[in-house]
């Protein structure tokens, strides 16, 4: 009688439906009730539910979705940071000596001028002396001008009186521009001296007897390979390095199929390794005007202000130049779950309610990534127990 019973609904459903197929109307009434059901049934199916006070719900975390701004087209190289040349002194000994004091220490910041070591130089004595000699040279020229200026005076007193002839006349005046030409060449080749004493930094108005070096520029010295008492003959080979890190350069091989998308004064973004997760701003100054054709990239070279020294050189990383963006949702990187190519995220319905939604995601953007279709901002979705969500039974 009880399994009677319970077969009683099931006959009575077949009797509906069997009515509904030979009604015109009412078929088509009853035809749509039962797609609605099934669609209901469909999308209740979508739900992941977990009851209020279950433990697992404390282990989901629901954020709302943010925005960002994501480019159609964007250029990613890598890069490496480079010193500035144009902010960066190579020192050298001006004169073969011996060393006698290394004024500065490895990684010491300098002023422009300040003196950095000094030498002993049998070249430093030459100079002197022929800086004394050409000192030497100005007072006796000065002694003749003076003498050939009261001889012309002389001459011409005479000559206005008819006592002396005019070619005595034009004899003086002759040696007086001999006398001012004297003159001339002494005190140039008193400044050449002068000139020589001051590049190889031998002093002020008492030049000393041994070569001063001086920083070329503000900065800090970056390399030193030279110690007190050493004896160096080869002026070619730098003996310190001298750069300004205030600003550094970024340069970056560029694919040539892109290179198209940047130009000179335009921004782009550079992350480095040794910061991940930050974005540093450079502009673009310089790009090369020939192509690399073994790796078929074109040289792009940004300038990076680097006031507080975090940028080192050889510090690799990657620039970013982007293209026509547009405001689009964006998500932690630990919200979307992948499966193949398949890229989902499990929006809040409710409370305890979770909907498994695919979704087309764009590149990474450090911990960000952007959704390009299946969400829209303000949805809230789970960022942590992910996983545990997609090992729940679908209810």
């Amino acid at each position: 009688m009880i399994r009677l019973i319970e077969k009683l609904p099931f006959l009575a459903f077949l009797a509906i439906l069997a009515l509904g197929v030979n009604c015109g109307n009412g078929s088509s009434a009853i035809g749509a009730d039962a797609r609605d059901i099934a669609a209901d049934g469909a999308a209740e199916s979508a739900i992941i539910t977990i009851p209020p006070g279950s433990p697992q719900l404390k282990r989901i975390t629901v954020e709302p979705v943010g925005t960002a701004d994501v480019a159609e087209s964007e250029v990613v190289a890598p890069g490496r940071i480079e010193f500035d040349i144009s902010r960066v002194g190579r020192v050298s000994l001006p004169v073969p000596g011996r060393v006698l004091q290394v004024l500065v220490r490895l990684g010491d910041p300098v002023a422009a001028g300040q003196p950095l070591l000094t030498v002993d130089s049998p070249d430093a004595d030459a100079v002197l002396s022929e800086y004394r000699q050409s000192q030497a040279g100005i007072s006796q020229a000065r002694s003749y001008l003076a003498k050939a200026e009261a001889d012309h005076a002389r001459a011409v007193s005479l000559f206005e009186h008819k006592a002396l002839a005019q070619k005595e006349v034009l004899a003086a005046e002759n040696e007086l521009a001999q006398a001012k030409a004297g003159l001339d060449q002494s005190e140039a080749a008193c400044e050449h001296a002068r000139r020589k004493i001051d590049i190889l930094g031998l002093g002020g108005e008492k030049p000393a007897p041994f070569v001063t070096v001086k920083a070329p520029l503000a900065g800090k010295v970056i390399e030193l390979s030279v110690t007190a008492g050493e004896y160096h003959n080869d002026m070619s080979t730098p003996v310190m390095t001298v750069a300004d890190l205030s600003t550094v350069w970024v340069t970056s091989a560029v694919p040539e199929n892109a290179i198209r998308l940047i130009e000179v004064g335009e921004s782009v973004e550079v992350e480095l390794v040794a910061f991940p997760g930050e974005r540093f701003s450079a502009r673009v100054k310089r790009i090369a005007d020939v192509l690399d054709p073994k790796t078929r990239t074109v040289q792009v070279r940004a300038e990076l202000a680097n006031p507080a020294g975090r940028f080192r050189p050889e510090m690799f990383g990657r620039i970013r130049h982007s293209h026509d963006t547009r405001t689009v949702p964006v998500v932690p990187a630990r919200a979307v779950l992948r499966r193949g190519t398949e890229a989902v995220l499990y929006v809040e319905r409710g409370p305890g309610r979770f909907e498994k939604v695919p979704v087309t995601v764009g590149a990474a953007r450090g911990d960000q990534i952007p959704v390009l279709a299946g969400i829209k901002a303000g949805d809230r979705v789970a960022v942590d127990g992910v996983m545990l969500l997609a090992g729940m039974d679908v209810r």
